[in-house]
């Protein structure tokens, strides 16, 4: 059985973003496909934290930290998918074994920027 990630409130804000941004910007269907395609990567790193596509991150990050581009999870999903995935998830394995997401940016914003404070070097 798959374990669930552990969402930081701002991870739970940056769905909720992306989601109606979607919906408003490209429709009802192209907002599924891409909550499809995030759930598959949440699936994916949670599985998996090191995963090929993530990304070791202490040139601007706390030790541990991760990020891991959409991109790497569309052939992982089922059906219709999304053509070209502009996110990242930025997370980091805990001590205790669990995945927590941080944040889950668009590929253009500037990470350091976007950092929580527990995630800065």
């Amino acid at each position: 059985m798959t374990k669930k990630p552990i969402l930081s409130p701002a991870a739970r804000r940056d769905i909720r973003s992306i989601l109606e941004w979607s919906k408003d910007k490209f429709g009802v269907e192209a907002a599924a496909r891409y909550r499809t395609l995030l759930m598959q990567v949440l699936r994916d790193v949670t599985d998996e934290p090191e995963r090929i596509g993530s990304k070791d991150r202490p040139d601007i990050l706390a030790p541990g930290v991760r990020t891991y581009h959409f991109t790497f999870s569309r052939d992982h999903v089922q059906g219709e998918r999304v053509k070209v995935p502009r996110h990242f998830v930025l997370y980091r394995q805990r001590t205790d074994g669990e995945v927590e997401i941080a944040r889950i940016l668009h590929d253009s914003r500037d990470l350091p920027r976007h950092l929580p404070d527990n995630y800065k070097r």
